[in-house]
């Protein structure tokens, strides 16, 4: 089933003409299938083929417009929002994060065993602005080419200023604002919250761990807890200088730490090395990677657009892995203590579930540590 039809007024809405302007003056013209208000954000690109329900609702996309290449979107719809273990099951977060969703043919008629309504009528209800009928590959090729850049969404000719969203603390908005228990598992886990996919949550949980769901800026050292874990999140992380501190002092102790995405991000620059933007980031479900001292390569899914700089680490550090397609480092490891982080995501949700065994690595190391 695809809900109850959009009422007139907003069906009115759709196809009209609406423009997408880059801040380097390209211009995209396009028809509306979303919510019609002029906005800005940062314009990246996503290359995977499916799983737009949980790209639209993670965290990670805070304040950004997104383009999916994939060249036809909404032809399966938009499952229900039903909650398990106090998270919706198919989704990523409580809502949908991208500022607007850019694609090149959206698909009216949507048609899915678990659908539950359209993506548009989806869009409409949570105020989120949609344009169909841009030439994505173009639209690519340029982000490619001259790297991520703000943009903004022109309806009915109600111009708005570009925002630089590299300058604002992202992660604050998206992060929980008080402490939440999943879970009844024989292991603690404080997450730190700067943005966190609900997947993440539920590979800890069948773990057999609980997971303590803290603020980004929390200070959880006087908590009692086995592990740390510190969650992905959008935004430059250089920004958020009270996780680093918090993250620096545990790395003084023993306890396992197991980082994915800004965790990874945060994980260097609290061991005293450097960040970096990327061009155009990693977002996708294909992104091959290479186990250090292996010959073992995954693909993985991704959404980030800084790395961390290896070299900038001291000798106590190695990379844990690295990616194929442009070197840039995909995870750090401690060379005696027990402590890791990804830059790519094993969860998936959406994506390849390759390196979900890196969840039952840090479940051994909580056990092993508990002893």
């Amino acid at each position: 089933m695809t809900g109850k039809p959009i009422n007139q007024s907003l069906a009115a809405d759709l196809h009209k003409p609406v423009q997408l302007i880059l801040k380097d003056g390209t211009v995209f013209g396009g028809q509306s299938f979303g919510y019609r208000q002029s906005l800005s954000g940062e314009v990246v690109f996503n290359t995977a083929m499916s799983g737009y329900p949980e790209s639209l609702t993670d965290p990670s996309y805070e304040g950004q417009i997104l383009v999916l290449t994939y060249p036809l979107i909404g032809n399966y719809g938009v499952p229900p929002m039903h909650k398990e273990g106090g998270l919706l099951r198919h989704f990523e977060s409580e809502k949908i994060h991208i500022k607007a969703l850019v694609i090149s043919e959206y698909s009216f008629e949507s048609s899915h065993w678990n659908s539950w309504k359209t993506l548009s009528r989806w869009l409409i209800e949570n105020k989120i602005p949609a344009i169909s009928g841009i030439d994505t590959r173009s639209l690519t090729t340029h982000l490619r080419e001259h790297g991520v850049m703000p943009g903004k969404l022109i309806f009915d000719n109600a111009d708005t200023a570009f925002v630089e969203t590299d300058k604002i603390n992202m992660v604050e908005k998206v992060s929980t604002k008080k402490v939440i228990t999943y879970g009844k598992g024989s292991y603690k886990v404080v997450l730190v919250d700067c943005g966190v996919k609900s997947n993440i949550i539920r590979r800890l949980i069948h773990r057999d761990i609980t997971v303590i769901r803290v603020p980004w800026d929390y200070d959880y050292h006087g908590m009692d807890y086995d592990g740390l874990f510190i969650s992905n999140g959008p935004g430059d992380p250089r920004m958020l200088t009270p996780a680093i501190k918090h993250l620096s002092k545990a790395l003084e102790g023993d306890k396992p730490v197991f980082g994915i995405c800004l965790g990874n991000q945060l994980m260097a620059l609290a061991a005293g090395g450097n960040t970096y933007k990327l061009p155009y980031g990693h977002r996708s479900h294909n992104q091959p990677v290479l186990m250090n001292k292996t010959n073992r390569c995954f693909i993985t899914s991704q959404n980030h657009g800084y790395a961390s700089d290896m070299g900038s680490l001291g000798k106590e550090w190695e990379e844990f892995f690295v990616n194929l397609n442009d070197n840039t480092n995909e995870g750090i490891k401690h060379r005696r203590k027990p402590f890791f982080s990804t830059q790519f995501h094993p969860e998936a949700a959406s994506g390849p579930t390759d390196t979900d065994f890196l969840f039952d690595e840090f479940a051994g190391m909580l056990k092993k540590s508990k002893k």
